[in-house]
């Protein structure tokens, strides 16, 4: 594949239009903010795990090593060391050199590495280092959705908003929306599901491989035995306590939108799905969603988006029939539905020049397509129609279903290999090893394009297109997945590294994920969090990812700030700047899916266990009625070391269910439950305490809880 073919079909596709509609505000354009300054020692600005990779890129026109110190927060040495010169960098187009202090692995807060008198932003060194960002990541999907309102509660109050797009005022749908003239003569109810980007659209291609990524980083959770960590009550969602894992409720909210944009019996091309949903014409920025206006229009059915349907409904039937079979036997029944239209309707493609009031995502090549559903379909129920329909497909043997550019909506071939490599399923073994085979051989590429770079980036030079950050976070999947396969160290190693330059560690020493890090994107483009704009409004919320880097330049602002970048510092942190600094659910999946990988600790925290502490705890029930209950949970460190990172254990002897916890991380299984600290109360000093709370159901009597125990060591 040709960069140039990348560029399109990685990029998110938005049309001129936008331009007019999106970016005036009062009749002028957004002025860019001012670019903050920045340290030529870069490293991710969040920190880094005990047991991981700790290196940095020092920006210098020097060509002699340098001698490098870590010090603590207080100011002492802890390590020290000498560079490796690398020289010039041609994607960043600077000379750097590399400082590595991974045999350090002392933990603490504040660490700042300087080389030749000049400091790095400060970061931590701990094991529970990427809790927060497992969460916040994922909650991003909560504040995307479309069709309820966002609870101040789950979301914060600067994040609360009426449901939109539920057919009240001003709103024009989603609960009965026409067809573009011409494609049908009904109208449909297609509300829910998330909303794509910065637009309020809603794209079943897109949300396909989103709900793909969110519910295949549960199925790699469970099968690493972390799952509990993405359980039930451990998000920000409306449905926690509901005994669903709650990654697998956010996933459902989306899954049942993809369903309702499925034809229904009876009419033209039934089983097929519509392509998208959006605004006849581009709303202006910033708009609530609930202020909508306009009207919403329903665009030709696609072979491409009917597989995306087959695809993700038919994973649904697998990984949700423990939970909900109900709604499993419906996700695979909308799946065979999808499947035999689209085979009866191979060649409706979308056209890239449908692009006005929302992105064209336009596809002619749907062959990935239809072996990414054929894939799922077969791994789910082991069928040999849909085997067979593997075993043909040319990607089942193809060298290009993994690319240096990644997977991404419009190239989904990865996606079945993925499956296949990782899912049980009948296929000869001689299959399995040439599939497995062929993910270690894409995540050896990936290294060695790491391996020639100053700052370690799964992303050649000429990749750099619209979204380039996702395309980092979906090669470091697919290394991750050969770390599972293989249990090489080295692919868990560069996922970690990639981790890096999304937060902090890049050319621009600018962390890409809200809220993580000292110099953190800020003013995405985005029709709600559109704080740049109008100051009434929020910011993005903490765990979202910007598009990033983008070399060609393709929105007004980056055209005048931006000429002349190295491919990897054409960004620029500004509303207006939609190709290098919109978000999108398709860039924040990946992003949760990496955050919940690297933050598993499935043999203690941190690679290990954390040390037993002396402890003493107070449980106290607050408020009782008749079918549950809160309490709050009082830990207290009565050792002589600090606690830096805990988790607390207990038992409920009388059947209790805790639905809710606020201060702290819990989750339940049978009776054994587990709460771990959150960020801010994670170092618990000697005679200190550390409170949370959580409510609960229960059936009859309500005793005291047994078996307390922090961090493997029981408490008094």
């Amino acid at each position: 594949m040709s960069s140039f073919d990348s560029v399109r079909r990685h990029g998110r596709p938005l049309a001129t239009a936008l331009l007019a509609s999106s970016l005036l505000l009062g009749g002028l354009l957004a002025t860019p903010a001012a670019a903050a300054g920045t340290t030529a020692v870069r490293v991710n600005q969040v920190g880094y795990l005990p047991d991981g990779p700790k290196r940095a890129t020092v920006v210098t026109s020097s060509t002699q090593a340098l001698t490098w110190q870590l010090r603590n927060a207080s100011g002492t040495v802890v390590a020290s060391g000498s560079t490796v010169p690398r020289g010039a960098d041609a994607p960043s187009g600077q000379s750097v050199q590399l400082a590595d202090f991974s045999s350090y692995q002392a933990t603490g807060t504040g660490y700042v590495l300087s080389v030749d008198g000049r400091d790095s932003d400060p970061f931590d060194i701990r094991a529970n280092l990427y809790d927060g960002l497992r969460s916040d990541a994922m909650a991003f999907f909560y504040h995307q959705r479309s069709g309820i309102a966002v609870d101040a509660s789950l979301a914060g109050s600067a994040y609360a908003r009426p449901a939109g797009h539920l057919g009240v005022s001003p709103n024009k749908g989603d609960t009965s929306v026409p067809c573009q003239s011409g494609v049908c003569d009904y109208t449909q109810d297609v509300r829910g599901g998330w909303y794509d980007a910065g637009d309020q659209g809603k794209y079943v291609v897109n949300g396909g491989i989103s709900t793909w990524l969110v519910v295949n980083s549960f199925e790699r959770a469970k099968r690493a035995g972390t799952d509990a960590a993405l359980g039930d009550s451990t998000l920000r969602v409306p449905e926690r306590g509901n005994g669903v894992p709650d990654v697998l409720d956010e996933a459902r909210w989306e899954l049942e939108f993809l369903m309702r944009m499925q034809v229904p019996t009876g009419k033209p091309y039934a089983g097929m799905a519509f392509h998208k949903i959006h605004d006849a014409a581009w709303t202006a920025i910033p708009t609530r969603p609930d202020q909508d206006a306009q009207p919403r229009e329903l665009h030709r059915p696609s072979t491409a988006a009917t597989l995306n349907l087959a695809a993700t409904a038919a994973q649904c039937a697998r990984v949700f029939r423990p939970y909900d079979s109900a709604f499993a036997d419906r996700c695979l029944a909308a799946a065979r539905r999808a499947w035999t239209a689209a085979q009866a309707n191979p060649a409706m493609y979308a056209p890239d020049s449908d692009g006005t009031g929302g992105g064209a995502y336009g596809d002619s090549q749907v062959t990935d397509e239809f072996y990414w559903a054929a894939a799922e379909l077969y791994a789910t129920t082991g069928e040999s129609t849909y085997r067979d329909a593997v075993t043909s497909s040319s990607w089942h043997t193809s060298a290009g279903a993994f690319t240096p550019y990644g997977f991404g909506w419009a190239d989904t071939a990865a996606l079945g290999r993925l499956t296949l490599a990782t899912v049980p399923n009948g296929l000869p073994a001689s299959d399995l090893a040439r599939i497995r085979s062929s993910v270690v051989s894409a995540a050896d590429s990936h290294l060695s394009t790491m391996a020639g770079q100053g700052y370690a980036v799964p992303v050649p030079k000429d990749g750099y297109f619209w979204g380039s950050n996702s395309e980092a976070a979906d090669n470091a999947v697919v290394m991750a997945v050969a770390g599972e396969l293989t249990g090489d160290a080295r692919y868990r190693t560069a996922v970690l590294e990639s981790m890096d330059y999304l937060l902090g560690r890049n050319a621009i020493g600018q962390s890409y994920v809200t809220g993580y890090g000292e110099r953190s994107s800020h003013n995405q483009h985005h029709r709600f969090w559109a704080h740049q704009l109008d100051a009434s409004l929020p910011n993005p919320p903490a765990g979202s990812l910007a598009g990033g880097p983008n070399s060609a330049l393709q929105d007004p602002v980056a055209q005048e700030k931006l000429a002349g970048c190295a491919p990897a510092a054409c960004y620029i942190d500004d509303i207006g700047s939609y190709s290098t600094n919109e978000v999108a659910i398709n860039w924040n999946a990946p992003l949760a899916w990496l955050a919940a990988y690297v933050a598993d600790r499935p043999a203690g925290d941190g690679g290990g266990p954390q040390p037993t502490a002396s402890c003493a705890v107070t449980y106290k029930v607050d408020n009782a009625w008749s079918d549950g209950f809160t309490a709050t949970v009082t830990v207290k460190n009565t050792g002589t070391s600090a606690v830096d990172g805990w988790r607390l254990t207990w038992n409920y002897p009388g059947g209790q269910r805790v639905t809710s916890a606020w201060n702290a991380t819990v989750t339940q299984s049978g009776a054994d439950v587990v709460a771990r600290n959150v960020d801010w109360n994670r170092a618990i000093a000697p005679g200190a305490t550390a409170s949370f709370g959580v409510q609960g159901s229960l059936s009859g009597s309500n005793p005291s809880p047994t078996g307390f125990a922090l961090n493997g060591g029981a408490c008094d």
